[in-house]
């Protein structure tokens, strides 16, 4: 959520904001519903204000007397005219927050100018992409690979999306869960098992509702929403909470089931373990003071890089421009894996920083040792990875002659074998 300072003072640097990102977004009428609740609480203040004075003049008359009962019916309509008042002030502030909510953060001013994908920035490359197994194919498409990944039985059983890992393919995914938390706890990173079900406060809090109800899942009676990313539960663990500075910064990480609709994909992009409803990953969570949250950036991104470099995979970084840089984030890098038998790139993790605009919906603050006063931490977060597109390229980039896949040299004490085998 923005600063409503900002809103006010500098309503042009909004509306190049919400340009640069490509939204739609009507800010003339915030603006007017901003001032339509400001004028509205100056008047309830000043009738609060006269019912105040009204009180004290009537203390000081006798019960009883002629002045006394005259002031008794003048605070009766001053009373009912405060209600009255103070129920309209809410109804418009509750539309003034609903306002509030539409606004998106401010882009940092490195973001590129872009409106597409394919205007982000290639900012950096890792490993040779001809390197891989000359045997490659798209994953869907070894021998074998329905019998360990399993989406047919997963489609009778819930939908399309949602497969079912066998033997030595959930032995896989458990082994690739296990390496990232292990180098998150290596990293600095607290490991926390979070809920997976959380309150509209909390998809508010981070800012997925309202901008990506549509994705959630979510029930009918309890109104929870199954998680989108760790990221939900995960952010909002310090809600309206007031940290020491010295405790600064934070590193959490946690690994968790991710829910998503993803409606409207159609098409190879979401063949196989491309794209999928539920999936595994591991999230990684900052709380950081605001002078370092782009360093904390930097040093969240090479983590997830070093994740890839350690899995023999190629890969690259985009820096996303403004269209493609997301409602809630300042700024934002992917990093995608080469997938050798596709030949193309895969998104496994997005590193964004949010400065505070996730920490003033949540009231994340910090009290500054200079001051003594809260203020607002700034909040980062990435996958340290999503599980099924890292799987995808392990199979297709290290496929051999004879059907089988090598596993990477720092999976094999996690796995406990060199070679996946789908025979």
């Amino acid at each position: 959520m923005l600063d409503p300072k900002l809103l006010r003072e500098s309503p042009e640097l909004v509306r190049a904001a919400i340009a640069k990102k490509h939204l739609d977004v009507d800010l003339d009428a915030v603006l007017a519903l901003d001032a339509q609740w400001r004028a509205l609480l100056s008047e309830v203040e000043a009738l609060r204000a006269k019912q105040k004075a009204a009180n004290n003049e009537m203390a000081a008359l006798k019960k009883g007397s002629p002045e006394f009962l005259a002031k008794v019916q003048e605070m009766k309509a001053v009373s009912a005219q405060v209600k009255a008042e103070e129920a309209r002030l809410g109804e418009v502030e509750a539309k003034w927050r609903g306002a509030m909510l539409t606004l998106p953060n401010i882009p940092h001013a490195s973001v590129p100018e872009g409106r597409t994908p394919e205007q982000n920035v290639v900012f950096s490359t890792h490993g040779d992409t001809t390197a891989v197994s000359p045997h490659a194919k798209s994953h869907w498409d070894i021998a074998g690979f329905d019998r360990l990944f399993d989406f047919a039985r997963g489609a009778k059983v819930t939908g399309a999306g949602f497969p079912f890992y066998v033997g030595d393919g959930a032995r896989l995914v458990r082994s690739l869960i296990q390496f990232f938390l292990n180098e998150a706890s290596r990293a600095g990173y607290q490991e926390v098992n979070p809920p997976v079900v959380v309150n509209a406060a909390s998809a508010t809090a981070v800012g997925q509702l309202p901008d990506k109800e549509g994705m959630m899942y979510q029930t009918v009676e309890d109104q929870f929403y199954l998680i989108p990313t760790a990221e939900t539960p995960l952010t909002n663990f310090f809600r309206d909470e007031i940290l020491d500075e010295a405790a600064l910064p934070v590193f959490r990480c946690a690994y968790t089931p991710c829910f998503r609709r993803e409606a409207g994909s159609y098409g190879k992009d979401v063949r196989g373990l491309n794209r999928l409803h539920q999936f595994d990953k591991v999230e990684l969570l900052k709380w950081v003071h605001p002078s370092q949250s782009y360093v904390e950036l930097d040093s969240l991104r090479d983590h997830a890089e070093n994740l890839l470099r350690q899995l023999e995979l190629p890969y690259r970084v985009l820096l996303m421009c403004g269209g493609d840089l997301g409602f809630t984030q300042a700024k934002k890098y992917d990093i995608e894996v080469w997938s050798g038998g596709q030949k193309r790139w895969l998104e496994v993790s997005s590193c964004s920083c949010f400065e505070a605009f996730q920490a003033r919906r949540a009231q994340i603050r910090f009290r500054a040792k200079e001051t003594g006063k809260p203020e607002l931490v700034h909040t980062l977060n990435g996958s340290g990875l999503a599980v099924p597109r890292v799987l995808a390229a392990l199979l297709e980039n290290n496929l051999q002659a004879d059907g089988r896949v090598r596993i990477p040299t720092v999976l094999v004490p996690y796995f406990g074998k060199e070679y996946l085998s789908f025979a």
